[in-house]
């Protein structure tokens, strides 16, 4: 198994668990009372910054290059495991059918959610590009 790969899945791992426990927190605690766009923008910075982390200590443990390919290799098989966890778990656990999973995308909150999943798929590539401004 490659470095990107084995990196990627832990930067996955890592980041969907605690992303999971905040998700549930998000709906039963927060959605109630501040609304949905509300809670979606308390959790993601804490995901970032999560994502930032986690990232990291992936690329570090694995011993990642701080290069353009290896780096996007590791985001996009985190996104990839994203991808599919987050499709999984809509279709399987809230019985969302591929429309409506779909949707949810078109809903702020759910253009706010997107973004920051993007935004983890770069994470690797944003540290290796701000390793290379620190040299």
């Amino acid at each position: 198994m490659t470095v990107g790969l084995k990196a990627g899945a832990t930067y996955f791992a890592l980041v969907y668990v605690v992303g999971f426990v905040l998700g549930t927190v998000r709906v039963l605690l927060l959605m109630p009372r501040i609304g949905e766009t509300g809670a979606v923008l308390l959790e993601t910075p804490i995901m970032l910054g999560t994502s930032w982390m986690a990232s990291r200590w992936s690329a570090n443990r694995f011993a990642v290059p701080a290069a353009v390919a290896p780096r996007l290799a590791m985001g996009g098989i985190a996104f990839g495991l994203l991808v599919v966890a987050e499709t999984g778990v809509s279709i399987l656990a809230f019985g969302r059918s591929w429309l409506d999973l779909l949707d949810l995308y078109r809903s702020l909150p759910g253009i706010i959610g997107l973004a920051a999943q993007v935004a983890f798929a770069f994470v690797p590539l944003l540290q290796a590009l701000q390793a290379d401004q620190g040299r």
